[in-house]
């Protein structure tokens, strides 16, 4: 226990699994909350009267056990047996040979193969956030820098599994990002630009970080080299698949929010068993293709021509169909290089996985000449990159077996003809029966005993058995071990020799093959650079063949790229909503089209339940996918290249940071006007539902208004609930009025969910009510109510209203003191109404009211 809280203490933050004997233990706290987890017995001991908590399993289920705790958010420290106990009379030595965390894990059980396990490090800088994505499992290591929004952004896209922040900045980062990321908090030192510096340059050998293109990036550097330093503290220090350190160069993404990110559900919903978009597009075969259709979501092209040599890709895989079978058949044989030859580097890779990444290796040669042979100059530069490895290929080949065990210890892993001492060793144990067979039927003739047996066992090793009856002919010289109920064993001085020869080959053979497998490991290390990028190759001919098979499956169309800045799509369609539609059941297609001259924004109104909201969405996702290199779910698409896309659809309330929906609400949108570029697409969806109707109604106005008169002129589409909203376009050139239209039979409303030009007048909210199955009291209750208010809100009346409320300001404003009149004045003339937001002028409005209406 002495020698367990030595270890513990300087592993304080995990979990430490103990080996004593052929188990690992957990004590005290560690115990208690390690069978919670793993639903294992809860015991406990007393160690000079002292009680001990305890929970251990076998050590050979630590493959079963641990990803349950590394899954459950905990760090596992691994304590090893250090040395052999036979070997010494103390206590045996033992050290933590392994530290595994949420976010730096290499075993197969813990990792999702489609999914990257990021380890991210997030540096709070003077004016900017530094941020470093590491995958120890693949290599890829990534940095970037920005502001608070930049960063929330890449963590949404990215979904680290752990987080790194130094000790000082926890409060901060809680306040900032929330508390629904597992982080990490470090020692602050950590986080210094010379030591991060020296950590970079020492592990890529070089002098500066200028040959990656971040050396103008200081806190990015700083996280990078937290992120680095955590492995050599996690007893990670075999790195050498960690070849480079990438830039996310943000100008050459298009821009999403976390907002966006979410509302469009591209990877999560917030729906329990809903289907996302990376669910209907992910088509891909390979774990790499897997891992890489995700950045490519995530990072969205802004560059024209790299757009239109994917969507090139594509298209020649949908005219070309034998290539594009072939292609795809050719990667199902391939396993996950990038991660196989990571553990190539990191000394964990096993026999039969090296025999799987030369099979891999193999399946890359026909694909090379497929794409080698295209008439696409995009796929053809492709083919001609791809590495053949012919040098590790044979190697391998001729080195193992073709089916090598899992376990180097099995034996024979190594090939017959390999190793000349090994073929001996191997003639010596394993050709063993007929030395036996000689030395029987020699002994035979000698003794005169017909019935002699050569057998072994674990107690006795080799021995000779002779039945009761012929047991008077046994020589002297041959010393008895056992008796039987009708034999003796016997052992002889041949057998003896026999014997020691045959253990000690095989103990041979264990250690000859050992050295022999780790000399090939070692020498595979020169490879890992030409098949990481064979890794990379494969991924993106595994995205494109997988687009290739989503456009041939669900009628998919080529966008048309442009530098313009208009959106035109005729008969879009929902690429996930779609999927889900009843059997027989077709999609209602629409057209959109909006430009920076005619028509920037489209007035959506139309009933609940119409459609609005998909249509928002499904534009966003046109684009999306269209950036991204897919073809997409129209008849056809035009799009100039868009930059940026905000939308804001849905309430949802931030109850944990103590935001009300309309807050949220208020902050998102806040977020998208202070951000809007010339390319911006913005999405909005029934703003300002959150607050009383007229409140809602003007800042709606407020809002439309503000992205009309605004410079960048945003193409923007807005759908609402709010009628009043459609007599912007007689003041507002580039605002146009559109609705989803219904049809009204007697008691009953068809939604025909398709967007026809012109403005709507009602809601139908209590028909929709009616649908959910309102009781049908409420429903007659609610038109009862309706028919009163529309009579009492007649426009004769409401005319009358506005007359007198105005007439009733003009009196105040009579009857008003000066010095109240001075400080409106004042109040109005300091303001900067250039800068002033729709929210600000709200605000301003509020307090002018209140200085107008608080008592004498």
């Amino acid at each position: 226990m002495k020698q367990y809280n030595q270890i513990k203490a300087r592993y304080p933050d995990a979990l430490l699994l103990f080996r004593v004997g052929d188990f690992y233990e957990t004590f005290g706290e560690d115990a208690v909350k390690t069978a919670k987890i793993l639903g294992i017995v809860l015991t406990h001991r007393n160690n000079g009267g002292d009680r001990t908590e305890l929970a251990g399993f076998p050590h050979h289920s630590l493959n079963t056990y641990l990803p349950k705790l590394v899954k459950a958010g905990e760090r596992v420290a691994i304590c090893d047996q250090l040395e052999d106990p036979k070997l010494t009379k103390k206590i045996v030595k033992r050290g933590v040979t392994e530290l595994i965390t949420p976010g730096v894990a290499l075993n197969d059980d813990i990792l999702n193969a489609k999914t990257n396990n990021f380890l991210c490090a997030l540096h709070f800088g003077k004016k900017q956030f530094g941020i470093a994505f590491l995958d120890i499992s693949t290599g890829e290591f990534l940095t970037s820098q920005g502001n608070a929004e930049y960063a929330d952004k890449l963590l949404r896209n990215f979904n680290p599994s752990e987080i790194l922040i130094s000790k000082k900045n926890k409060q901060d980062f809680l306040t900032t990002f929330g508390n629904d990321l597992h982080t990490f908090f470090t020692e602050d030192w950590i986080y210094q630009e010379d030591f991060a510096q020296e950590t970079l340059t020492n592990h890529f050998k070089t002098n500066t970080l200028k040959g990656f293109g971040i050396d103008h990036l200081s806190e990015g550097i700083i996280a990078s080299g937290a992120a680095l330093h955590y492995l050599s503290e996690t007893q990670h220090n075999q790195l050498q698949h960690i070849t480079s350190v990438n830039r996310i160069a943000e100008n050459e993404y298009v821009w999403m929010d976390r907002f966006t990110i979410r509302n469009l559900e591209l990877y999560h919903s917030t729906a329990a068993n809903a289907v996302t978009l990376i669910d209907v597009i992910d088509k891909t075969i390979s774990p790499m293709g897997g891992r890489m259709l995700k950045r490519w979501l995530a990072l969205p092209l802004k560059n024209g021509e790299k757009i239109k040599k994917r969507h090139g890709v594509v298209s020649y895989f949908l005219r070309e169909e034998p290539v594009l079978q072939k292609t795809q058949e050719h990667i199902k044989q391939i396993g996950d290089i990038e991660r196989l030859i990571s553990k190539v580097a990191t000394g964990k890779i096993n026999p039969r996985e090296v025999i799987q990444l030369k099979n891999s290796l193999e399946a890359i040669v026909p694909i090379k000449s497929l794409a080698s042979g295209s008439d696409e100059a995009a796929l053809k530069n492709i083919g001609e990159q791809l590495h053949l490895c012919d040098t590790l290929r044979s190697k391998i080949r001729e080195t193992l077996h073709e089916e090598a065990p899992v376990n180097i210890q099995k034996g024979n892993a190594i090939a017959t003809g390999f190793s000349k001492e090994l073929d001996e060793l191997r003639n010596l144990a394993f050709s063993g029966k007929d030395y036996l067979d000689q030395m029987l039927e020699r002994e035979s003739q000698r003794t005169g005993i017909p019935s002699l047996k050569i057998d072994s066992n674990n107690v006795f090793g080799y021995y000779i058995e002779v039945r009761n009856a012929h047991k008077n002919k046994v020589p002297a010289e041959w010393t008895r071990k056992q008796t039987l109920v009708n034999a003796e064993r016997y052992i002889t001085e041949e057998l003896k020799e026999y014997e020691a020869k045959i253990l000690g080959a095989e103990e041979k053979i264990l250690q000859l093959e050992q050295q022999l497998f780790a000399q090939l490991v070692e020498w595979m290390k020169q490879f890992i650079s030409p098949v990481q990028a064979n890794a990379t190759l494969v991924a993106q001919l595994d995205c494109l063949s997988g687009f290739a098979q989503l456009a041939r499956e669900n009628n998919y169309t080529r966008p048309q790229i442009d530098d313009s800045f208009e959106l035109e799509i005729k008969n879009g369609r929902h690429p996930v909503i779609e999927k889900q539609l009843p059997l027989g059941e077709a999609y209602i297609a629409n057209d959109i089209f909006l430009d920076r001259d005619a028509q920037q924004l489209i007035m959506i109104t139309g009933p609940n339940m119409s459609g609005k909201s998909a249509i928002l969405r499904q534009t966003a996702l046109i684009v999306l996918l269209a950036q991204m290199g897919s073809f997409v779910p129209a008849d056809e698409a035009r799009t100039g290249i868009v930059d940026k896309i905000f939308t804001r659809v849905g309430a949802s309330d931030n109850i944990s940071m103590g935001e009300s929906t309309f807050m949220v609400e208020m902050n998102e949108t806040a977020s998208i006007l202070n951000n809007i570029s010339e390319r911006s697409l913005v999405l909005l969806d029934e703003i300002g539902r959150g607050t009383s109707t007229y409140d809602g109604i003007s800042i709606a106005w407020a809002i439309s208004e503000y992205l009309h008169e605004h410079p960048a002129r945003a193409k923007t589409l807005f759908a609402t609930h709010y009628h009043e909203l459609n007599e912007m376009t007689e003041t507002f050139t580039r605002i146009k009025n559109y609705n989803v239209s219904v049809k009204e039979l007697k008691d009953k409303v068809l939604f025909l969910r398709k967007l026809v030009p012109g403005g709507s007048e009602h809601s139908f909210g209590i028909h929709v009510a009616k649908m959910a199955g309102m009781p049908q009291q409420v429903i007659q209750k609610a038109n009862k109510i309706l028919k009163k208010l529309e009579k009492s809100h007649s426009a004769d009346e409401l005319s009358d209203s506005l007359r007198s409320a105005r007439d009733d300001m003009q009196l105040s404003f009579f009857n008003l003191d000066d010095p109240l009149l001075e400080d409106i004045k004042e109040e109005i003339l300091h303001t900067d109404i250039d800068t002033l937001t729709p929210v600000e002028a709200l605000m301003k409005l509020n307090e002018i009211k209140r200085m107008l209406t608080k008592p004498k």
